[in-house]
């Protein structure tokens, strides 16, 4: 950016000082004086000025900065109602990062940088007149839930939307391989178009031959995961979305895959240059029956995927290890190798120490817990996205003999500080399920016919949530207490019965379900028993006083609910998903997700100006006591909190572990009330801890050093929301 700037710029040296505590005290008002330098230095100078809504379109699409055609949708007297009313609701920042953020990532500026064309309140009018399609309804209750911040749509959506030259609107992609030369070649063109067009791509290898299998008969011919892994990275690193945002990938292996150990070693920071990835992720899917062997202490078959496809008849991918595993075990005709699961288990646990990595996906959890029928094979960059796909059969030539179904992402989250003052909670998260029902219908990823065949039978959506550490220190609520689990049972319990209310409503109006919903447990009813077998009960004073005005459905409401969508169906085939957060969360000044804070104020390196500042959200002297850091609070405190969503997400949620180098005394009782180090036990304690408790995925480890660095703390941006 080339934005010019006054002789003195102070907004930089302003924000600085919040981190420099004067008598005890956090100066939270230099974080104010930076947000006001900000605007009379930065963006009033720079910002592009025009006489009239009528003119500022205009312009903006003579000049090839607006898609026209979604203007035309409506007369030029409602935009500028629209326009106006947005004016109205006096939208500030609150925190200079948020600003910062805002106008740096996301405004809209001339071709050669040095002029903003846009505030957040145009941003907001542009996302709910594109999102709307020309229904002036929407578009105003869009434009209302947006300007309050009650709903926040993905980056990629509130980024692009409108634009004349822009990428796609959704968040990242899921893409598999199968074992043929064809198939891993038009991955690798699949993942450079999706990073041009998009954002971060998932892929699973778990299908592919091991390092040594045979290849047409000869032995030893097959080069395994890792050469694959590493085209890849290449491939991510050379393309990205009109220079905007990096590309990034990760690919996931099952850990019953001979390659598994070779794989866990390309992270590691000695490993040999000919293995190592350094940007590309890593996941590992991991079955129930890793758990079983690995308490046990036992050994543990890894399996070759090619002759386990040739004796199944289908990839590795969609073979039920658990139920299988003795007789693949007993089976002379697959190829197999024995470790032990418990070194295998230590092994995970010291990447996760060393690099964050690998992330991890309970799969069986996940299938179990799928009201749709198909199986769940794998994730996305950020270990939200858990939706049933099939395989495609590709020809010589790369075309498809059978197309099968893909993933992409389509994303947007709700802010629970704002949304529990909303006027109307069920219209808010009906209009954002209508905003991101627009997106998935007009999400045309033709660079990767899987991709656009799955979701064009799913509609899938993923409507998340953020803030929830900043909503309960504002209520002086203790993170993971009985009252704060309390409150995200029953806030994310809503956001399922709006959503499906939403869905069944839309399915209705569209006369369409998502494909196979005659199959799903929706059809059949038996999703809803959990809901109907007692009206809810609030247990906590703090949390009735919280949802006094806001409707719980009863036994009698889930009932009708049921009967309606078995009558109509549901046009989404999945709905819900937590994803992490990154920018969108600044700019909503509020905390990233349903994780807790790591400090009081937080320090991003920013390129090329350094260190920017962001103090929580919504501190003062009574919400202090409550904002306690990640790092200082037992994990399971966390696991807890999204165990108990989870409950009402039929996608995933991005759980990240946050590790201190060195265990506080007392903080977890398996180190006997000492202070320790952290060490792979506690890890593999928190794993097993998580999978009991219904986690279906686990994000970034990020370990806090004595040093007071962050390892694995870089969450990419392609992905998160």
């Amino acid at each position: 950016m080339s934005l010019k700037q006054l002789p003195e710029v102070t907004y930089f040296k302003l924000n600085n000082e919040i981190n420099r505590p004067k008598n005890g005290q956090i100066p939270l008002h230099k974080d104010l004086e930076a947000l006001s330098a900000f605007f009379k230095e930065n963006v009033i100078p720079n910002t592009k000025t025009f006489a009239s809504v009528e003119e500022k379109l205009s312009w903006l699409t003579e000049n090839d900065y607006l898609e026209t055609e979604f203007l035309h949708q409506y007369s030029l007297t409602f935009i500028e109602k629209l326009f106006a009313f947005l004016r109205e609701q006096n939208f500030r920042f609150k925190s200079f990062m948020a600003a910062y953020k805002f106008y740096t990532q996301y405004a809209l500026k001339t071709n050669d940088g040095t002029l903003y064309l846009e505030d957040f309140s145009d941003r907001v009018a542009y996302n709910a007149l594109y999102m709307a399609g020309g229904d002036e309804d929407l578009a105003w209750k869009l434009a209302d839930e947006m300007i309050h911040q009650r709903y926040q749509p993905a980056t990629p959506t509130f980024l692009n939307a409108g634009r004349k030259r822009r990428g796609e609107l959704v968040s990242c992609f899921l893409i598999q391989v199968t074992d043929d030369m064809n198939s891993i070649g038009r991955a690798i063109n699949s993942a450079l178009q999706l990073s041009r067009i998009g954002g971060g791509v998932g892929i699973t290898l778990s299908n592919l031959r091991e390092a040594g299998a045979p290849i047409k008969g000869y032995a030893g011919a097959a080069s395994g995961v890792v050469p694959v892994m590493k085209l890849l990275e290449d491939s991510f690193s050379y393309s990205n979305q009109l220079g905007q945002r990096q590309g990034a990938g990760v690919v996931y292996l099952n850990i019953f895959h001979p390659d598994i150990e070779l794989f866990l070693s390309s992270k590691k920071e000695n490993a040999d240059e000919k293995i190592r990835v350094k940007t590309l992720s890593l996941g590992v899917i991991i079955p129930d029956k890793f758990y079983e062997l690995a308490q046990k202490n036992a050994d543990m078959y890894l399996f070759s995927p090619y002759s386990v496809e040739k004796e199944y008849g289908k990839p590795f991918s969609y073979i039920d290890i658990t139920a299988e595993y003795d007789n693949l075990v007993a089976n002379p005709k697959i190829s197999k190798t024995k470790i032990k699961a418990r070194a295998l288990e230590e092994e995970i646990s010291k990447l996760q120490q060393e690099s964050g990595y690998p992330y991890v996906v309970n799969i069986d959890t996940a299938n179990r817990h799928s009201p749709i029928a198909g199986k769940i094979i794998m994730s996305n960059l950020c270990s939200e996205i858990l939706q049933v796909q099939e395989p495609s059969v590709l020809n010589d030539d790369q075309s498809y003999a059978t197309l099968g179904t893909d993933i992409s992402c389509n994303l947007g989250s709700t802010n629970i500080v704002n949304l529990m003052k909303s006027p109307d909670f069920g219209q808010s998260v009906e209009t954002m399920t209508r905003a991101l029902t627009f997106v998935t219908d007009h999400s045309e990823i033709d660079v990767v016919p899987s991709i656009k065949n799955g979701n064009q039978k799913a509609h899938t959506i993923g409507l998340g949530a953020m803030g929830l550490h900043t909503f309960l220190a504002h209520h002086q609520l203790t993170y993971g207490s009985d009252a704060a689990l309390e409150f995200t049972d029953l806030y994310f319990m809503l956001l399922n019965y709006w959503t499906l209310t939403a869905s069944m409503k839309i399915a209705k109006e569209k006369k369409e379900t998502f494909a196979n919903f005659e199959n799903s447990t929706y059809a059949s009813g038996a999703y809803f028993i959990p809901y109907l077998e007692k009206d809810i009960v609030i247990h906590q004073p703090q949390v009735a006083e919280l949802f006094k005005h806001i409707f719980i459905p009863t036994t009698n409401d889930w009932a009708q609910l049921k009967k309606n969508i078995q009558q109509f169906g549901l046009y989404h085939q999945n709905r819900l998903a937590v994803a992490p957060n990154g920018s969108i969360s600044y700019i909503n000044d509020t905390s990233a997700s349903i994780h807790p804070i790591t400090r009081l104020i937080e320090e991003r390196q920013e390129k090329k100006i350094g260190k920017i500042y962001f103090p929580v959200p919504l501190l003062n002297n009574d919400s202090l006591p409550y904002y306690t850091s990640a790092y200082q609070m037992d994990m399971r405190k966390v696991i807890d909190t999204y165990a108990i969503a989870q409950k009402h997400v039929d996608q995933g949620m991005s759980l990240t572990l946050f590790m201190p180098a060195v265990i506080p005394n007392g903080l977890y009782e398996w180190k006997n009330g000492g202070t320790d180090k952290q060490t792979t036990r506690d890890l593999s304690i928190l794993r097993y801890y998580a999978f009991k408790k219904g986690i279906k995925s686990i994000y970034y480890v990020r370990t806090f050093t004595e040093n007071n660095e962050e390892i694995g703390a870089n969450q990419c941006e392609s992905c998160t929301i």
